[in-house]
């Protein structure tokens, strides 16, 4: 399962925008460190080629991919020495597979500023420095841990240590780990859950109708290197506790073209580089996310590990084939049904028939 991590200053909306992500019941008030114990919700992913599939399959149990989301405690500078309350938790998020950073856009007089006023790249750099302290001790321990057996000449430990070096020097710059050169070799080299190597997407905080917002988004948008999601963070909480039909109304007269979940979950999938392929035989119809380049087997292990050990071929057909066709046995009369073996890589849409050897 997807799962993402919240992160932020305190008071910049995270309760706010998780219940609006999540419909959950997290606390939410107007002062530092309201949330003491992570908050966490599994949400289904918005897919409407499922309703199509449950159809064209005639089942009545459509399955959606999840993703989870973990709002943890603020953090303030000095957060990687114990400040605040962010510190203890930030062992809740490093087993996450990305960040989404909330960042205050909004001003409100209600709602103090922990730093004093709204400046949105100021805040990310405060919130970015700490993850990277956080790292460098990491990397720091590490260190110290296979110190014995580079005294040793252990040649495996001497190369671990060289690129430990190369990271710490690197965070110690007060660079994030994902833009160090030979990044992908590091990875492989230095087993780390490193906070600042995942993935990561900002979501700008914003109120309803105010221009200070326009102008921080405006200059967070400009200074970010990962993509940016706007949000007005307590419009989309109200509009998550409406019912389906009377959210999809709202979101249609606000003219988006989108909920705020679906936006996040697509830019959380974009910088995870994720497909989703649907499974449709069976007991339901389900939905399933991979990284882009996942060659069937693995896919299939996806489903169960059965299929992975014992996979023999797959069917597969595009959606949009399918859908316009309107059977399986449709698809295979039209040559749109193809048979891939291991090598294949599951594509965005693919409709997968796994054949396997138990």
């Amino acid at each position: 399962m997807l799962s993402v991590g919240i992160v932020g200053l305190p008071n910049v909306g995270k309760s706010t925008v998780f219940n609006a992500l999540c419909g959950g019941g997290a606390k939410v008030s107007n002062y530092a460190f309201c949330t003491v114990e992570p908050n966490r919700a599994v949400v289904p992913v918005p897919d409407p080629r499922l309703e199509r599939l449950a159809e064209i399959f005639e089942q009545d149990r459509a399955v959606p991919a999840s993703i989870e989301f973990v709002d943890i405690a603020g953090l303030v500078r000095g957060a990687n020495k114990g400040e605040g309350l962010g510190n203890q938790f930030l062992a809740e998020i490093r087993e996450v597979d990305a960040l989404l950073h909330i960042v205050r856009c909004f001003s409100d007089a209600q709602v103090p500023h922990v730093e004093g006023s709204v400046e949105p790249v100021r805040d990310v750099e405060i919130v970015e420095l700490e993850l990277i302290l956080a790292d460098l001790e990491m990397v720091q321990r590490r260190q110290q841990k296979i110190a014995s057996a580079v005294k040793g000449r252990d040649r495996d430990a001497q190369r671990e240590a060289d690129w430990l070096s190369r990271l710490a020097e690197h965070l110690d710059r007060g660079e994030l780990a994902r833009s160090i050169a030979d990044r992908d070799e590091i990875a492989r080299a230095v087993s780390l859950a490193l906070l600042t190597d995942k993935p990561h997407v900002y979501l700008a905080n914003l109120g309803e109708r105010d221009a200070d917002a326009a102008e921080a988004l405006a200059r967070l948008e400009k200074w970010a290197a990962a993509p940016v999601v706007p949000l007005a963070g307590k419009l989309e909480a109200d509009l998550a506790e409406l019912a389906d039909d009377e959210r999809s109304a709202f979101v249609t007269e606000l003219g988006l073209s989108a909920s705020g979940l679906e936006r996040v979950i697509r830019a959380c999938y974009d910088a995870l580089d994720l497909v989703t392929f649907l499974t449709g035989v069976g007991a339901e119809i389900r939905a399933w996310a991979v990284p882009r380049g996942t060659q069937l087997p693995a896919a299939a292990g996806r489903i169960h590990t059965d299929m992975e050990r014992g996979f023999i071929r797959a069917e597969v057909i595009a959606f949009d084939d399918l859908s316009q066709l309107g059977s399986w046995n449709e698809g295979h009369r039209a040559g749109r049904v193809r048979s891939e073996g291991k090598e294949y890589r599951v594509q965005e849409g693919d409709v997968v028939l796994i054949r396997f050897s138990a």
